[in-house]
């Protein structure tokens, strides 16, 4: 692997995001080409890869996720065009887009995997991706509470400084505690994860709580930043709006939770 090629991995559609199962981006065997018709949003890097990883439908069974099949579409094909760069209250530093499909033509052999098989393969490499996302966020975390402590040990409030407060030590203290123990159940799971592991309860245990956790961690921080903490210009600010996303990309919460709760049996 080179790195020299910059990828997109493109699911999620206007009406289909946690139902990956019923996506409607359709794509037809036709004289040696697969021919696509649809479109995509939210796409992570939709303005700057040259190379798209895209799930399509490709049969129509009696079970959705059974029709899906995963295609290799370069951004110079005939019939593709990228959209909006979309405007975003977070993540400024990545693009986030739509793409479009009209009648793009892409040959046979670009088909990844197997045929009708692509909810199947794009279900084994979420484990990693809900993992990664999980440590980015207690990273996130991490640094938001390092910004606070050196703010709270230079700002003076009432003829001393912020950290000489109780309430503020005890708040940084239970934030610390959080953020250490988020840490120490991601560092369980990633030998395992990379042994081969099952991890699907465990990893999605993780990528919810250290999301939640990254969140509040932020909110609280900003919270004891006072006014400052509202002004674009402190970078406190940027942390509580990147943090936001992390729930919601990746699997909601939501569906986090529905994978626990059914890897316990109910």
């Amino acid at each position: 692997m080179s790195g020299e090629t910059i990828l997109a991995l493109a699911m999620t559609e206007p009406g289909h995001g946690s139902d990956l199962g019923r996506i409607e981006t359709r794509a037809v065997l036709k004289n040696g080409e697969y021919v696509i018709n649809g479109s995509k949003i939210f796409i992570s890097n939709g303005q700057l890869a040259e190379l798209f990883i895209v799930a399509v439908r490709t049969s129509s069974p009696e079970r959705p996720h059974d029709g899906i099949s995963l295609l290799l579409v370069p951004s110079d094909s005939p019939g593709f065009a990228r959209g909006r760069n979309l405007e975003k209250i977070g993540l400024h530093a990545q693009d986030t887009s739509e793409i479009f499909f009209d009648d793009c033509r892409v040959p046979a052999e670009n088909l990844l995997g197997e045929e009708n098989r692509g909810f199947a393969h794009m279900m084994q490499n979420l484990q990693q991706e809900r993992l990664f996302l999980a440590l980015g966020a207690v990273a996130h975390a991490s640094g938001a509470l390092k910004h606070t402590l050196d703010y709270v040990k230079s700002r003076k409030a009432f003829g001393q400084e912020l950290s000489r407060f109780q309430h503020i030590r005890f708040e940084l203290a239970e934030l610390a505690t959080k953020i250490q123990v988020t840490q120490s159940f991601i560092d369980d799971l990633i030998p395992r994860h990379m042994q081969g592991e099952e991890l699907t309860r465990e990893v999605s245990m993780a990528k919810y709580w250290a999301s939640d956790v990254e969140f509040e961690v932020c909110d609280r921080c900003l919270q004891l930043f006072g006014g400052y903490g509202y002004m674009s210009e402190y970078p406190i600010s940027r942390y509580f709006l990147d943090a936001r996303v992390q729930r919601i990309y990746g699997g909601t919460n939501e569906i986090m939770k529905e994978l626990i709760a059914r890897q316990l049996g109910i």
